[in-house]
């Protein structure tokens, strides 16, 4: 683990770094599943006044945006020779806090359909933004070997909050808390931007030491229509769409997440939190030491047996209070997932390609959040049940497993008939 070396060596310089990415990336996915998926939800119904499904097509909207946005400013980063410009990459992330930033501050405030529509794109447009311009930065901070590791810390980091605190699922406790967290961040990330902090400075003038990614070939990037990029995308847009699909009913049902993550119980909170350390730091180790098909049989076998643990429950009768099995195990394949999104995409690349895949992979995970929000809330409003909601979202689950089981089994045929043991065709 190379953090444990930079530390003995005294390399405060590259422990900074790495600390400056974990940072910035825990925080960023925190907005995004507190303030953003759940925040807009309350301010659209409740202090705006519109209905479920009026909210659910704005979520669609903004969903739409945000992929497009980032994809877009991920082609322009690589083309424009952003992506191997640090300064000009931290400089465009202290924009995208500054305004998300404001975003957050004049939420609670909102009252009118207008100005929530107007709200709701410059917040799709600074995700979108943020998108490939934070995970290209672990090409400059994070070596390949610790790309797993420093996943999973944001990964468990960002959810590990979450699960804590506010307890309350308002927009303006989500507001409190993204206001008072940026606020120290923010003369922190502009110091840094400018130049103004001694190990971001040692850092730029190394270059990037740590360019090429893990599934990069011959000094190039994994190409976007490559078998196994493809592959990747489809089954991460796969999983994100899952998650959301079921955690939004979840949500929505009373019984089922008070006794869960709005728990009066803080020691239900606390666990909750401990268990997504644990997926993540899970996540970590396995991304470093596994290949990749492995890492998504575990992910999909996790969410089937969630799901199954839901399903069972259903069947024994109405929907009431639980135990604490469903949301762990909920807890555990989210982390896992969320650390392999993470780390993923930057290993698919060189610096002069990480804009546009990361753009690609992280986009369509935030596009399929976003999109099968909208559609569970769009599904309650029709009137399905929960039970039956959740027969939909576990036949995804289950297709999801199976198409890992077959991507595993071609892989294996594939290798055992290439010469080389790698076939061109899957990379």
């Amino acid at each position: 683990m190379y953090l444990l070396r930079f530390l003995r060596d005294g390399d405060w310089a590259a422990v900074g770094g790495y600390l400056l990415y974990v940072g910035l990336l825990a925080g960023g996915y925190y907005y995004n599943v507190t303030f953003v998926q759940l925040g807009v939800l309350d301010l659209g119904t409740r202090l705006v006044g519109l209905s479920r499904p009026a909210v659910s097509t704005a979520m669609a909207g903004l969903a739409l945006v945000t992929a497009g946005v980032a994809i877009g400013s991920g082609v322009w980063m690589d083309r424009s020779g952003t992506s191997r410009d640090l300064f000009a990459r931290l400089r465009l992330t202290f924009g995208v806090v500054v305004v998300q930033f404001l975003v957050a501050l004049v939420a609670p405030h909102i009252r009118s359909v207008p100005v929530f529509l107007l709200w709701l794109a410059v917040s799709g447009v600074t995700i979108g933004l943020a998108v490939p311009v934070a995970f290209s930065l672990m090409v400059d901070f994070v070596p390949v070997p610790d790309r797993g590791y420093a996943a999973a810390a944001a990964a468990g980091g960002a959810f590990f909050a979450a699960a804590l605190y506010p307890l309350e699922w308002r927009i303006g406790a989500f507001s409190t808390v993204m206001v008072v967290a940026m606020l120290p961040a923010l003369p922190l990330l502009g110091a840094a931007a400018y130049g103004k902090l001694g190990f971001v400075n040692d850092l730029a003038a190394r270059g990037q030491p740590y360019a090429d990614g893990r599934f990069t070939r011959g000094g190039a990037s994994l190409p976007i229509t490559s078998i196994r990029f493809l592959s990747f995308l489809v089954l991460l847009f796969g999983v994100f769409f899952v998650d959301s699909f079921g955690f939004l009913r979840i949500v929505e049902e009373p019984a089922l997440v008070e006794a869960s993550w709005q728990s009066p119980d803080l020691g239900v909170h606390a666990t909750i939190a401990v268990v997504h350390l644990v997926g993540a730091g899970m996540a970590g180790v396995l991304y470093a030491n596994f290949e990749e098909e492995w890492l998504f049989l575990w992910t999909f076998a996790v969410f089937a047996v969630t799901h199954l643990l839901y399903a069972v429950g259903f069947l024994q009768g109405p929907i009431a209070r639980g135990g604490l099995a469903e949301p762990l195990f909920y807890a555990l394949a989210v982390s896992f997932y969320t650390t392999l999104n993470f780390a993923l995409w930057p290993d698919t690349a060189t610096p002069e390609g990480v804009g546009t895949r990361a753009a690609v992979g992280v986009g369509a995970a935030w596009l399929a959040t976003f999109l099968s929000t909208a559609l569970a809330l769009y599904l309650k409003g029709t009137g399905l049940s929960v039970p039956e909601h959740f027969d939909l979202v576990n036949a995804l689950a289950l297709l999801l497993l199976l198409a890992t089981l077959a991507m595993l089994y071609v892989r294996r045929a594939a290798r055992a008939v290439g010469a080389s043991g790698e076939v061109v065709a899957w990379r």
